[in-house]
């Protein structure tokens, strides 16, 4: 999804997380529109992009990295102008493309990921997915509880009061992109976390060679990925931590203000 400003003043790349696609996007995309060139995409697995068997692809976080490294390269994107907005799985990509690419991009947002091996900040699925036998067992279950992921894992969490509904465009589009090719979105999430924890390692080994600036966000209420796994992203890369107040695990769908906002106090 590519929406082109008249006069743009940057560039801004959203990257989706489990269980999204890029229409997670279409709306904030829209309101940037005037002043920004906008791009989001399909990770592999998600949406309508490919899904190539686990023998010839991955899914891990740094396979991930060189489809975005070649998706900035072949769509021609000024990077000295870019934000990268990465929520969820799309976050670690982003800081594991930054350690070999500095200048990726001029900043990098990036909120409710998991940036190191810190089980005991995540939601117990997601622990269970971190190693076998209990991986193959979430993974079996994820796939036989489609219908409620997708209706649930938005909302999971929060009181009756913040609870928000998705369009019924964005909820079409996960619903057709979760089955493609034999393989399913929760398939591509089960290959990304049996290589997470190796990527997560390499990431914090490496954390003195990151250069590209980086800001964190977090919903205070995100029960997936605890806030106290950004305050210590903030604090090993000496980037500021913003919380936003009442929200979970997905803040650019349940006020897309704060998305935009946080591109606007960012870009020039």
């Amino acid at each position: 999804m590519i929406v082109r400003s008249p006069d743009p003043m940057g560039v801004v790349l959203f990257l989706h997380g489990f269980p999204e696609t890029l229409y997670a996007w279409k709306s904030i995309a829209l309101s940037l529109a005037n002043d920004y060139d906008v791009h989001a995409f399909d990770w592999p697995g998600y949406g309508l992009s490919s899904r190539p068997a686990a023998e010839q692809f991955s899914y891990a976080p740094s396979a991930y990295a060189t489809v975005l490294r070649d998706y900035i390269t072949k769509a021609g994107i000024d990077r000295s102008k870019l934000v990268i907005y990465a929520t969820d799985i799309g976050a670690l990509p982003a800081l594991l493309l930054a350690l070999d690419d500095p200048g990726v991009a001029k900043l990098i947002i990036a909120g409710d990921f998991a940036p190191f091996d810190r089980p005991q900040y995540m939601f117990p699925s997601l622990q269970s997915l971190k190693s076998r036998p209990a991986s193959e067992v979430t993974h079996a279950y994820m796939n036989s509880t489609r219908d409620e992921i997708l209706e649930n894992a938005f909302r999971r969490g929060l009181p009756k009061e913040d609870q928000f509904e998705v369009t019924d465009e964005f909820k079409s589009d996960m619903y057709r992109g979760w089955s493609q090719e034999n393989v399913t979105s929760a398939d591509a999430f089960f290959h990304y976390y049996s290589h997470f924890t190796r990527d997560q390692n390499y990431l914090e080994s490496n954390l003195s060679r990151l250069r590209t600036p980086v800001k964190a966000i977090w919903g205070e209420k995100d029960i997936y990925i605890h806030s106290e796994m950004g305050g210590e992203f903030a604090r090993k890369t000496n980037s500021t931590l913003t919380i936003f107040p009442g929200l979970g695990h997905y803040p650019h769908l349940q006020s897309p203000a704060h998305a935009i906002q946080e591109v606007r106090s960012s870009a020039p």
